[in-house]
């Protein structure tokens, strides 16, 4: 599993480890926020941080099964290698460089990380065979497509980010490896994920804080924005369920009026996504409920790269895997705060 220094690794690992799977976690641990919340996670999964050296194992102390590795995926040897070593039955790739306005002064980082990255993968489940390929694509690949809910049926080739750009190149690639080598992939298009242990640069991070310090929060598009939050324990439970059953090709795709959410390679596109979208100033209210303050509004313009709307609509997951995110946004807010004011003795 990639990742898993990472906010939905973190999660999605503890799971899997809870239930007995036996992991290798890789990880950068690069400085594009800081980078104490990763080492924290990776500590509280029971990883000796004394032991994180580049390219070697630290063991877990508290599951037997899970060792952390700090690798960059643009190391295509050391990936090859360890990949050669360890011949891994299945692997979840969720690490890459994220945020959308990032990538606007960043681009080379998205093409080194989520491109060569994820090529690096591709190719060393090729040589190595493995029986599940799982990849986290992003809600953001949907760009200026303005037909809602989103249907992993729609076309998405007008993003609006270089982000979303290698995103949709990710899902392009895996279909090339799924036709040409039989590799089963699965692509997930994650809408707006939060909860404990959260990105410092998501919406909810930044604006719990301001709010409880008693400064004011950017909101864009004067507000006139909506989100399908996701929970992050909805995201895991999805992804749990694909593990043990991997796409397959499908005899019902038909060339001449072609699905582009699944192929007659076992590849599948799923959204997980909340199936709700929430307004911004309804976003904004709850968490004013949950810290129990005002928050105090900046109004700005859209900023370059972002969308006014996200909608999933995640028929294909409930009819393939029989699940549905369903967290309320109250709820999963609640719980959001009441860990950061943990977390921060805030």
């Amino acid at each position: 599993m990639t990742g898993t220094a990472g906010f939905i690794g973190y999660h999605l690992a503890n799971r899997l480890l809870e239930e007995g799977y036996e992991i290798a976690g890789l990880d950068s641990i690069n400085n594009y926020y800081d980078t104490r919340l990763k080492y924290d996670r990776l500590s509280r999964a029971g990883i000796n941080l004394n032991e994180i050296a580049k390219n070697r194992a630290a063991n877990s102390r508290t599951y037997p099964g899970y060792r952390f590795f700090q690798m960059d995926l643009e190391d295509h040897d050391a990936i090859l290698q360890l990949f050669k070593e360890e011949r891994f039955d299945g692997v979840v790739h969720l690490a890459a460089q994220a945020g959308v306005r990032y990538s606007l002064s960043h681009p080379e980082t998205y093409i080194q990380s989520n491109i060569n990255g994820f090529l690096n993968i591709l190719e060393a489940c090729r040589k190595y065979p493995v029986k599940n390929l799982i990849y986290a694509s992003s809600s953001s690949v949907y760009g200026l497509n303005a037909s809602y809910p989103f249907s992993v049926q729609s076309n998405v080739d007008h993003p609006v980010s270089l982000y979303a750009a290698s995103k949709k190149s990710n899902e392009l690639m895996a279909h090339t490896y799924s036709h040409l080598f039989g590799i089963p992939t699965i692509g997930l298009r994650f809408f707006t994920v939060y909860g404990p242990w959260g990105r410092p640069d998501m919406a909810l991070f930044l604006f719990t804080r301001s709010i409880l310090k008693g400064e004011p929060i950017r909101v864009f598009n004067h507000g006139k924005m909506e989100r399908d939050f996701t929970f992050i324990d909805d995201i895991v439970t999805g992804i749990a369920r694909m593990i043990p059953r991997p796409a397959r090709p499908s005899s019902s795709w038909d060339p001449a009026n072609p699905d582009p959410s699944f192929s007659s390679a076992p590849y599948r596109i799923y959204n997980i996504g909340n199936n709700a979208p929430v307004k911004l100033l309804d976003f904004i209210t709850a968490i004013e409920q949950a810290t129990g303050r005002k928050a105090e509004m900046k109004m700005e313009p859209m900023q370059p790269g972002d969308v006014e709307k996200t909608w999933a609509d995640v028929e294909a997951l409930s009819d393939d895997y029989g699940y549905r995110p369903d967290t309320p946004i109250n709820e999963g807010i609640k719980r959001f705060v009441s860990w950061y004011r943990d977390y921060y003795n805030a």
